[in-house]
């Protein structure tokens, strides 16, 4: 999905940032998925801590996400309507679309950072004020991005060990 070139109203970043809470969901129920269906001889201590760490920082994103959506002055955007969005533009893949657990928490991890990067530099095009602190809000966006960041490197560096 293209971000705009800057968020201009609370309306748009509360959208946005329902996207974030959303596409954060997509990736806790794939890794909780994939937890509950790796078959036994692919199964050791290494892959199941990734995707439980997967699923708690997804799980604590949504929950800082939704803390600045309620801060804001804006009406909601139906959840379908979001769900859908995020659907049609970051989960158009299935976790058995990729060459196992690993692949799919990767494509995830890339997808996350790149969303929250477009944001944050969205955000930082803008002028407008938001009913939300920009400091703060630019803040918990860069944490995010971070967080997502690690992930990459995380996976990328397991999948080589692995390799």
């Amino acid at each position: 999905m293209s971000l705009a070139a800057r968020v201009d109203s609370d309306t748009q970043l509360a959208r946005l940032l329902q996207i974030g809470v959303v596409l954060e969901e997509v990736v806790e129920a794939r890794a909780h998925r994939h937890y509950r269906t790796l078959p036994e001889a692919e199964r050791d201590d290494v892959i199941e801590a990734l995707l439980e760490e997967a699923s708690e920082e997804s799980h604590e994103h949504r929950r800082r996400l939704e803390n600045l959506i309620d801060d804001l002055d804006a009406t909601s955007v139906p959840f379908d309507e979001v769900k859908e969005l995020v659907g049609n533009q970051y989960a158009k893949t299935k976790p058995e679309d990729f060459d196992g657990v690993l692949y799919d928490q990767l494509h995830g991890e890339e997808t996350a950072y790149k969303f929250y990067d477009d944001l944050i530099d969205a955000v930082e095009a803008s002028d407008a004020e938001f009913g939300v602190d920009r400091s703060k809000l630019l803040d918990t966006l860069r944490d995010i991005r971070e967080e997502e960041a690690r992930g990459v490197e995380e996976v990328a560096n397991m999948m080589e060990e692995r390799a």
